[in-house]
This record gives structure tokens, C-alpha cells and sequence, in this order.
């Protein structure tokens, strides 16, 4: 029937092809492809520069609440509940902080249709719970085995 086709494939270079798409693609849209990047960065940009700030500002917070709640709270001789009253410090700094940072400390100003509370709770609740809780622990075996 046929004969056996002896030479080889040619060989195409994905690399240099798909450079080769993307050239032409930006000759024909241009200014539309830039003018999208810069604004979806720039907003990705913004967003998670506040995630950052507030993330630090938790670290601190925590820290400085964990360490004045245990010198506020942990008073001794005193017939008050340690656990409870500190409990509720952790809490009012955890969810009332960010609140009051990101409103009137920073003033960020939030878009309305894209606002959510949970985007000012969310960045750094983890580490807040831990430092909180190491500074805590570190602060009442110092004082209780001194």
C-alpha cells in the first residue's frame, strides 16, 4: 500500500510558539490587556497590604493584652475568677481591636458592595489566639514561681 515514511516529525517548540501567540495577541489588544493588569493588581495590591497591616496590629495586640490581662487579672489573694475575667479581656481585644484599628486608626475605607466584617476578623485570628495564650502561660509562671 504505502511506503513506510522514514523522515521525523517535525518538531515544534512550545515555548517559542506560545511566545509567538502571545506577541500577536498584544499587537492586536495592547492597551485593553495592560489597562485589566494594572487595575487587578492594584486592587489584589491594596487588599492585601490592609491583611498585613492588620495581621501585625494583632500580633501586637495580642501580645500587650496577654501580657496586661494577666497583670490586671491575675492579681494574687483576691477571690476573683482568673480564667473568666481574662477570658473576656481575650475576647473584647480579639473581636473589638480590629474594628476600631481599621475604622479609626488607619481609616481604610471599604467599597460597599465588596465590604464584609468578616475581611476585618479574619487576618490573624490564629496567631492572636496563640501569642495570647504563650504570653499568657509565660506571664503566670514567672509571677506564680517567683
Amino acid at each position: 500500500m504505502g511506503k513506510n515514511d522514514k523522515r521525523k516529525p517535525k518538531r515544534i517548540n512550545i515555548k517559542k510558539e506560545r511566545q509567538r501567540l502571545i506577541k500577536e495577541k498584544k499587537k492586536l489588544h495592547p492597551e485593553q490587556d495592560l489597562q485589566m493588569d494594572k487595575k487587578s493588581t492594584k486592587k489584589i495590591d491594596i487588599r492585601l497590604e490592609k491583611e498585613t497591616k492588620l495581621y501585625w496590629i494583632r500580633v501586637i495586640t495580642a501580645i500587650t493584652s496577654g501580657l496586661l490581662g494577666r497583670l490586671l487579672f491575675g492579681i494574687p489573694n483576691t477571690k476573683m475568677v482568673f480564667g473568666f475575667w481574662l477570658f473576656i479581656w481575650m475576647l473584647c481585644f480579639w473581636f473589638i481591636t480590629p474594628f476600631v484599628v481599621s475604622f479609626f486608626v488607619l481609616k481604610y475605607k471599604y467599597d460597599k458592595e465588596e465590604w464584609n466584617w468578616k475581611n476585618i476578623i479574619k487576618p490573624g485570628i490564629g496567631i492572636f489566639f496563640f501569642l495570647f495564650m504563650i504570653v499568657t502561660i509565660i506571664t503566670h509562671t514567672f509571677l506564680a514561681f517567683s
